[in-house]
């Protein structure tokens, strides 16, 4: 009996399994693949199906003046790509001290909680949202987060639409002050393949989100009812970024084979030919 409890104490006092912690405020580093400011048209290496080509052809920028959409956070499909600071804190039982949660929230963003606690996503008849539902497990050292029941919203702030039926895989990969956020969307709508991107953040101690008051305002005079858009074939910026960087028109317009070697090999013959 005295070895059993001997073992026991031991067993109780010994450390947890160190998990690791992301918890900090992250500030973005920008690279030639950020969301930056993207051009009307800059659809590479986006497996857009047909029906997300014909919407993001339509897309207008001035629609973001509209006030229903001028108050609007971003959602879970781009907001980790986007320029802005991120800062991630820890939910943690105050009686077991596990930890139960992280949550993410950016400059123009809602709360993301990330549940590690086991419970189970909701029904698919559950409230979509920007955030999504999102549940999280470790990998080893990385955290693996799946989301769901997302509402319609976009990849990249040019007309690259994401619909309502998406969902998203996200690991985050931390190596001391920097911080790998990959993401990975399935999309049975607007894309035909999944879409995996990455982003990078460095950590800032002294960063300090602000909050983001907005008031929705009448920035542009319209008649009643009118919402920007741009006709099908008929939306002039379209060539803008492929004629800027000498690329295939049908190219920039995205699709999968523009993810793949063979789509730079085609724009290399293509400036040969020239």
């Amino acid at each position: 009996m005295k070895l059993r409890a001997v073992v026991l104490l031991v067993a109780l006092g010994a450390p947890a399994f160190a998990q690791m912690d992301f918890a900090g405020e992250w500030a973005p580093v920008q690279d030639e693949d950020n969301t930056g400011n993207p051009y009307v048209g800059e659809f590479l290496g986006i497996p857009m199906s047909p029906a997300g080509k014909l919407r993001g052809e339509a897309w207008s920028g001035s629609y973001m003046t509209l006030p229903e959409w001028q108050c609007r956070p971003h959602g879970a499909m781009y907001i980790s790509r986007g320029p802005s600071q991120v800062r991630i804190w820890k939910e943690v039982d105050p009686v077991t001290r596990q930890l139960t949660a992280y949550h993410a929230e950016w400059l123009r963003s809602i709360d993301n909680p990330y549940y590690l606690d086991g419970r189970p996503h909701p029904s698919d008849l559950a409230v979509h949202t920007w955030g999504g539902f999102s549940t999280a497990e470790f990998v080893g050292e990385m955290l693996k987060i799946t989301t769901t029941h997302l509402k319609e919203d976009y990849y990249r702030r040019n007309g690259v639409p994401s619909s309502d039926r998406a969902t998203l895989t996200q690991y985050w990969i931390r190596r001391g002050d920097y911080l790998t956020w990959v993401t990975i969307a399935y999309d049975p709508v607007y894309l035909t393949e999944p879409m995996i991107r990455s982003s990078e953040y460095r950590l800032a101690l002294n960063q300090q989100i602000p909050p983001y008051p907005c008031d929705a305002v009448e920035e542009v005079v319209r008649a009643k009812g009118v919402v920007p858009h741009e006709l099908p074939g008929k939306n002039a910026f379209m060539g803008e970024f492929g004629k800027k960087y000498n690329i295939p028109i049908e190219i920039t317009r995205g699709g999968a084979e523009s993810m793949y070697p063979e789509a730079a090999r085609k724009i290399e013959a293509e400036r040969n030919k020239k």
